[in-house]
């Protein structure tokens, strides 16, 4: 199948499990999971996304410098890897939004530069929803003090929260993870007042699932662009 057919194929499934959470097609954000992808083939998935999600830093400023600058989809990069303290300034100047703040001192981090540059930097706060030591976002258990730091950071604007759920096949397992963010983000909204309005949570194995817990946000790699060649 071509990239096309792919996504033709994840966005009808996105509509069929978007209408069965009494929701329309458009509430839902299909982020293109571009990690190890040539820009050719993120070009070809622009068409249909909403964003492009990277992994690395290193990965994103390499793509960016043959980014065409004329005639592409101009679609925000949103950092979904990991965010190393030491590649913060290089990240701000890569990407639109930090999906991946985890921890007291990266949001500390990216305070201090965003303030130098003098920006306001959307970011969602991840958090371990499976609480498996193999994946990354602070623990529930800590969400609470997070969430009081970085609202308390002017240059920093808090959207909502993201997890990557377990990996299982267990449909029992993996939504009970999306639903413990959905929960996390209700109560951030009631004591933060904002609307907090994004959930991103789902992947290729699981968005049919995540989307029926509440996601708003999907990233999508594999079943987009297919198998992932690592050589």
């Amino acid at each position: 199948m071509t990239i096309e057919e792919r996504a033709g194929e994840i966005l009808d499934r996105m509509a069929r499990a978007a209408a069965k959470a009494g929701k329309t097609p458009g509430d839902i954000l299909l982020v293109a999971v571009t990690k190890t992808r040539t820009v050719q083939e993120m070009l070809s998935a622009a068409t249909f996304a909403g964003a492009i999600g990277e992994n690395r830093v290193q990965e994103a400023e390499e793509k960016k410098k043959i980014w065409p600058s004329e005639n592409a989809p101009d679609l925000p990069w949103r950092l979904i890897g990991h965010l190393q303290c030491n590649k913060v300034r290089k990240a701000m100047g890569l990407f639109d939004t930090v999906d991946s703040l985890d921890s007291s001192a990266l949001a500390e981090r990216l305070e201090r530069i965003a303030g130098e540059m003098g920006h306001t930097l959307p970011v969602l706060i991840e958090v371990n929803t499976a609480q498996e030591m193999s994946k990354t976002g602070i623990d529930p258990k800590d969400f609470d003090s997070l969430l009081e730091r970085v609202l308390n950071l002017p240059h920093l604007r808090l959207e909502g929260l993201m997890t990557i759920g377990p990996l299982t096949e267990d449909e029992s397992s993996v939504r009970r993870a999306f639903a413990g963010l959905r929960d996390l983000a209700l109560g951030a909204r009631e004591r933060s007042g904002l609307p907090l309005p994004v959930l991103s949570m789902g992947m290729s194995g699981d968005f049919e699932w995540a989307i029926q817990e509440g996601s708003t946000m999907v990233r999508i790699g594999s079943a987009l662009f297919g198998p992932r060649n690592y050589k």
